[in-house]
């Protein structure tokens, strides 16, 4: 029980700490601009990427102007170096593009709006590493299926199923890569 005057935290029926909200708003942002970067947070929690890309995704694309790292880190709340880690994100998969404005020596970034690349940034950077990787694991799962277990013939089966899964999926991905780039 708290001490008088403090507040425990809020909780559910199950007795679960209340889900921290998918991005705090900020005073100097309007509603579109907190709803959009709070969807893109979602978003990009959906696709395993820091929270803070989905931030700076989210921040460009529902701002009309380019923004540069210190006006991104003002808007958002946050700090340099977690601003810095969501656009070196976006960056690699490309989708946000460096703006060259006249006069101005800070990099200015906007959003890449094509559904399209951004999908394929997304399959080259999350999950391309993996196929390319396969063949060295395939290798060692082969090498670990034991010939003298009363299990060899299903861990044989299994290890048959995930040599299939990964052909079709080396298959698949430049088909997918072509149509993302269409």
């Amino acid at each position: 029980m708290p001490a008088s005057g403090a507040q425990s935290p809020r909780v559910d029926q199950g007795r679960q700490p209340a889900r921290k909200t998918a991005f705090s708003a900020n005073p100097g942002l309007s509603p579109f601009q907190i709803q959009t970067v709070s969807l893109f947070v979602r978003a990009a929690e959906a696709f395993s990427l820091p929270r803070s890309a989905g931030q700076v995704y989210g921040l460009l694309f529902s701002t009309p102007q380019p923004l540069n790292l210190d006006e991104m880190t003002t808007l958002l709340h946050a700090s340099r170096g977690g601003t810095w880690e969501g656009l070196d994100w976006l960056r690699q998969m490309g989708a946000v593009e460096k703006v060259f404005l006249p006069g101005v020596r800070k990099d200015h970034y906007r959003p890449e709006v094509n559904l399209r690349k951004l999908a394929g940034g997304i399959l080259r950077l999350r999950f391309e590493p993996h196929l390319q990787n396969g063949h060295e694991h395939l290798k060692a799962l082969e090498a670990s299926v034991e010939a003298d277990s009363p299990d060899s013939e299903f861990q044989r089966t299994r290890l048959g199923k995930i040599e299939t899964w990964h052909r079709h999926l080396n298959d698949l991905l430049p088909l997918i890569k072509e149509v993302a780039a269409e």
